[in-house]
């Protein structure tokens, strides 16, 4: 069997063998396949796509390309929570801890963002001292002991993927759907978790700007799972706009603490506790989504959920003082506020996610390339939303940065983001779709 003859018949729009994509695994975990070779192959697969079949064997190969856990001695579930990312997405934050609360041990691998915004991990090292950087014993122990453990990606689960997607940054083969979907499920699957909740967001601040192609996206992943018997679940969710008000790390982490403690903004709560809601019926904790729904609530005002996320802090090395004193946590040295056109009542047309994204990018919110530093202190809190009225000369944002030049290039683009109606507008649908 020869690359060549695999670009070439991936070029045709041939399918692939479980043989052949083996194969092709197996070159990039010996080195036997040349970079420009799969790099060839990457782009191929770009334009001619996979059936659902090459798909799923991709997946199953990659995923057992290394090390994959078994966390039976855990439980008999153990839930797993992703996101296909998006703006002011710190959901993991809250989800992880209250189902935890809820009796079902949460193992979340999650990652670090890469343009516009952090990702999940950067945002939990706002916390002073909080380790993200977890062994798969340390990683699992704590699950065990605490009932839920947030950490990052190790080397030796999936590597194959990790060595596919750093071709695939560099050669414009992101953007396609059965490498996404066999990147997102072979890391999934490899960490042994057996309960997958997978959010697929849709719209400006997200990866797939369309909900038709957020819905493929999401049937795709149901089905490669159904395909190998694991129980993934897709929900396809809002992300024209930021998901709640803040967007930045540490004012990511303050608003999660907030909505755990019975607060927070109204479409973050909405989203953790129906995404909650459908984990618990899922694990066979609740019967139906309404008890489930009752349940968690009940965790968010009895303050347990809350008290959940203190013991991940405490277990990863971090200061659970943040909790009542965010302070701790990195500051701005500025806040500047962002106000409305000055012409009477006005509602907010249109919020623009990838807009909010970039204003807080320029104050250095955000990553050009993997490895670069990024500000956890600076971002952005809206005061309005789509929807919302406003009034004239009112604040619409608090713009957190270091300086002045930071602001006004952060309030420029944050204009832009934001356009008024002198008419009333509807709130748009959080929920798009689920499957699986």
């Amino acid at each position: 069997m020869r690359m060549v003859d695999l670009i070439v018949a991936k070029r045709s729009g041939q399918a692939h063998s479980r043989e052949e994509i083996d194969f092709i695994v197996n070159g990039i975990m010996t080195d036997s396949l040349k970079d420009y070779q799969l790099a060839a192959w990457l782009m191929a697969v770009c334009w001619r796509g996979m059936t659902i079949q090459e798909t799923t064997d991709l997946t199953d190969a990659m995923t057992h390309s290394g090390q994959v856990l078994d966390l039976s001695g855990i439980g008999k579930i153990v839930g797993d929570k992703h996101s296909t990312g998006g703006v002011g997405d710190k959901t993991t934050l809250v989800f992880a801890p209250l189902l935890a609360a809820a009796g079902v041990p949460m193992a979340k691998l999650s990652g670090r963002g890469l343009g516009h915004t952090g990702g999940t991990l950067d945002k939990l090292e706002a916390i002073p001292g909080f380790n993200v950087n977890l062994t798969t014993e340390q990683f699992v122990e704590q699950v065990r002991k605490v009932g839920a453990a947030i950490g990052g990606q190790t080397a030796e689960l999936a590597p194959a993927d990790g060595k596919m997607y750093a071709l695939r940054d560099v050669t414009g083969t992101v953007d396609s759907l059965p490498l996404i979907v066999s990147s997102i499920l072979s890391k999934k699957f490899a960490a042994g978790t057996n309960l997958i909740i997978l959010d697929v967001k849709c719209g400006r601040g997200a990866i797939m700007e369309t909900e038709d192609k957020a819905r493929q996206l999401a049937e795709t992943l149901s089905e490669v799972g159904k395909r190998l018997n694991k129980p993934v679940t897709a929900v396809v969710t809002d992300m024209e706009q930021p998901l709640g008000c803040a967007v930045g790390h540490t004012l990511e982490v303050m608003e999660a603490i907030d909505t755990l403690g019975g607060s927070g903004p109204e479409d973050l709560r909405e989203l953790c506790l129906s995404l909650g809601s459908l984990a618990l019926v899922k694990a066979g904790r609740q019967p139906d989504e309404a008890a489930a729904r009752t349940a968690l609530e009940e965790l968010i005002s009895s303050g347990e959920a809350l008290e959940k996320f203190r013991q991940i802090i405490v277990a990863q090395g971090g200061n659970p003082d943040v909790i009542e004193k965010p302070e701790l946590m990195p500051q701005s040295r500025h806040r500047f506020l962002l106000n409305a056109p000055a012409n009477g009542k006005l509602w907010v047309e249109h919020l623009d996610g990838r807009k909010v994204a970039e204003a807080c990018k320029l104050m250095g919110a955000g990553r050009a390339e993997k490895g670069d530093p990024i500000n956890l202190a600076v971002g952005v809190v809206l005061k309005a939303k789509a929807g919302d009225v406003v009034e004239g000369g009112q604040p619409v944002a608090v713009i957190h940065a270091d300086s002045e030049a930071d602001y006004k290039a952060a309030a420029e683009k944050l204009s832009e983001a934001i356009t008024y109606s002198s008419s009333p507008v509807s709130r748009p649908s959080l929920i798009k779709a689920r499957m699986g």
